[in-house]
């Protein structure tokens, strides 16, 4: 394998960090010829002194002259701003975009990527969330392909390697249940932050954790799911499985069942993806006996979780609808983490937002934009007034 260009967006987030472990880990087969950060300046200058990627942006331009004064007497050019992002994912050199980012700020940068033609590992879930439709529309006048990063769906690619994909009978797409799967809805109304942010599995990012908390990030995974394999919502399904060893499942029309374990670590649907479906040969622990010893498996309360349910909604609708639920979401897991709202009001903040925001059946890039940019101005004015 020659040495593949990688252009990192979001480098310094969980993904990001152990993204660039990879780099680090295969030196001849990976470089870093872009960096991107949205606001962690420090980091993003470690990281571009340490692995010298051609060019550097940070997403706050107000962090811009630190980054330029520290990274131009090395010769690595800077830039600042989402604009900035998005051009160099067309105008750069390399050949695999890694999108690491949180959020909606994932999903431009992404859609330069399919325009120039490049290969994509997406971590980035809330880009095919808002705007799956364009996004696979598009893919189908490029020479773009989308490889997945997300542990489920690495899973479910993984497992339909060498399938028929008319052989698909039901997505299987694991959840660990999350902090709180045995709390009762009564208890939910009183815990914490840091309560929320103590996932039994997994180390993830702020955001993603809380995502997890509430089953909301379960519900992104089965619209991405849709999208990313062409499969209705009809035949895509969550499963609880507390002990993240199983990532996913694919059953086929015979009745067989594939699927993908791992310990959990992130770094192994990562390195898959960087490698593009070519496995890379690590030291890093892999599952023993006593991991997969006791495997369970539990349908999920959508009683105590009701988000989970916003997939199915969400999908059968159509439209800007999964687009105002992913900003409204947003805005309101900010709030959660700056202690400015109880947990069980990220759901009032949510269906609020549903009830509120126009309906758009055949929204264009510049509808999700305006939708987006709507949603969150109206999540964030109920959260003032509360």
């Amino acid at each position: 394998m020659t040495q593949k260009q990688i252009a990192l967006v979001g480098s310094t987030g969980s993904i990001g960090v152990q993204t660039l472990e990879i780099i680090a880990e295969y030196p001849e087969l990976f470089r870093a010829r872009l960096l991107s950060a949205g606001h962690n300046v420090e980091l993003l200058i470690e990281q571009s002194i340490r692995f010298k990627p051609d060019i550097a942006i940070i997403a706050d331009t107000s962090k811009y002259q630190a980054l330029h004064d520290a990274l131009s007497p090395l010769g690595i050019r800077t830039a600042a701003g989402s604009e900035a992002l998005a051009d160099a994912m067309e105008a750069e050199s390399y050949d695999l975009a890694v999108i690491a980012t949180v959020g909606y700020s994932g999903l431009e940068p992404t859609l330069r990527a399919i325009k120039s033609n490049r290969k994509i590992a997406l971590a980035n879930k809330e880009t095919l969330v808002v705007a799956g439709e364009l996004v696979t529309s598009l893919l189908k006048d490029s020479q773009s392909s989308i490889i997945p990063i997300d542990s489920e769906h690495s899973a479910i690619y993984q497992s339909l390697v060498g399938e028929n994909r008319n052989d698909i009978k039901r997505l299987l797409i694991t959840a660990s249940g999350g902090p709180f799967r045995n709390k009762s809805r009564e208890e939910l109304l009183h815990v914490t932050v840091k309560d929320a942010l103590n996932h039994p599995n997994w180390s993830m990012g702020a955001k993603i954790t809380i995502d997890s908390a509430t089953m909301l990030n379960k519900a992104f995974e089965i619209i991405e799911a849709r999208w990313l394999f062409d499969v209705p919502h009809t035949k895509i399904k969550a499963v609880v499985h507390p002990q993240s060893i199983v990532h996913s499942m694919v059953e086929f029309v015979d009745g067989a069942v594939k699927a993908q374990l791992g310990v959990p670590d992130m770094r192994i649907p990562i390195s898959y993806a960087l490698g593009d479906a070519t496995r890379l040969s690590t030291e890093r622990r892999g599952l023993s006996i006593s991991d997969y010893s006791r495997l369970e498996f539990f349908e999920p309360d959508t009683e105590k979780f009701p988000l989970l349910n916003l997939a199915y909604y969400a999908l059968e609708q159509g439209g800007n609808v999964a687009c105002v639920i992913n900003a409204a979401n947003e805005i309101a897991v900010s709030a959660f983490l700056h202690e400015r709202i109880g947990f069980m009001d990220i759901q009032r903040i949510i269906e609020s937002s549903l009830e509120k925001m126009p309906y758009i059946s055949n929204p264009s890039y510049d509808d999700y934009v305006s939708t987006n940019d709507e949603t969150r101005r109206y999540a964030e004015s109920i959260i003032t007034t509360h």
